[in-house]
């Protein structure tokens, strides 16, 4: 049985596999994918970030006319998810291949910055 991962409603095997994300591998895959499109003169740290906030933008557009409470219930419309996690996915991949090209260690700046919230925001 394959991973249908096109389809609207994540299946289990997705489930597992964006649970164990590798990122270094991540990263590895879409230097490779630059590198088939000689891609790499473009892809600077400026050009990257300035890409992610037009998918951010694009991400954004999604809820810009939503009520809140209709923005919670975005995942009962099998469409607006599937796009929805495909803007998702497009911010996280260009975020990947910004820390990928100026040497920032992911999971390291994510536990460091966890570590710093916790500080600044205490728990009541």
């Amino acid at each position: 049985m394959s991973c249908n991962v096109h389809s609207p409603a994540l299946p289990d095997c997705a489930r597992a596999t964006l649970a164990a994300m590798d990122i270094p591998d991540l990263q590895k895959r879409l230097r490779s994918f630059a590198a088939e499109r000689s891609w790499q003169p473009y892809q600077t740290p400026k050009n990257l970030a300035m890409a992610m906030v037009v998918e951010a933008a694009e991400l954004l557009e999604i809820f810009q006319w939503l009520t809140p409470e209709e923005s919670l219930r975005i995942a009962e419309d099998p469409l607006k998810h599937q796009h929805l996690g495909e803007e998702i996915a497009d911010v996280l991949l260009y975020l990947l291949q910004i820390a990928d090209h100026t040497g920032v260690d992911v999971a390291a700046a994510v536990e460091r910055k966890l570590g710093l919230n916790a500080i600044k925001h205490p728990a009541l």
